[in-house]
């Protein structure tokens, strides 16, 4: 696909696509990473021309994979956006930890982020930020995007966000649906959560391998 104009959610999907955390994009830009930063704060602003020239650069040598996945954050198939559910999935850090909750299935129980329903009109981050203070009582903000998916498991469409923690110790708030709330070591997320059911680019942005 052909990028006429890019503007910062566009620009923001590419990083995505690449995996690239702000500094590697921003070195790769040739621009400042907080040029970067308000790209994802003002998904609407346009950049300047020459950097819509380092924009162009950029996706013009990027794989065949990483187009692959730009074209799917831009614009997912018509059929999953008509029939999937949207959910957003905040991965929230507090220094080497990351936020789970333990949720109620049935008569069973298990570990995942924090996630709530996006509601058509509804903006994907401010989801992830509210839901997270609604079941957890811990205030974030988002870092960045990680990128969407149809879930393997779930079938609905989950967009991953970046957060950092602000303020607030985990509690479970929502007790219907959750068992616990915690912070864990990034290290031992995966004894948490198996590593086939943690989108891959969330393993990278965490360092975590599998």
């Amino acid at each position: 696909m052909d990028v006429i104009t890019w503007t910062g959610e566009l620009a923001c999907h590419l990083q995505a696509a690449h995996r690239w955390n702000r500094e590697e994009f921003a070195e790769r830009l040739g621009v400042h990473p907080q040029t970067v930063a308000g790209w994802h704060s003002k998904p609407a602003i346009v950049p300047r021309s020459e950097i819509q020239a380092a924009l162009d650069t950029v996706y013009e040598r990027a794989l065949p994979p990483v187009r692959l996945r730009f074209a799917r954050l831009v614009q997912p198939p018509a059929e999953t956006a008509a029939q999937a559910l949207r959910v957003a999935i905040a991965i929230v850090l507090r220094g080497t930890e990351v936020l789970l909750v333990q949720r109620r299935d049935g008569g069973d129980l298990h570990w995942q982020f924090p996630a709530g329903v996006v509601k058509p009109g509804a903006e994907v981050a401010a989801v992830a930020v509210k839901e997270t203070r609604a079941e957890t009582g811990v205030h974030c903000t988002v870092r960045q995007p990680l990128g969407s998916r149809l879930h393997p498991t779930t079938g609905v469409q989950a967009d991953y966000l970046l957060c950092d923690h602000l303020m607030g110790e985990p509690m479970n708030l929502d007790p219907a649906e959750n068992a616990e709330a915690a912070f864990v070591p990034v290290s031992a997320l995966t004894r948490f959560i198996q590593p086939d059911r943690i989108y891959r680019p969330v393993l990278d942005a965490l360092g975590v391998s599998e």
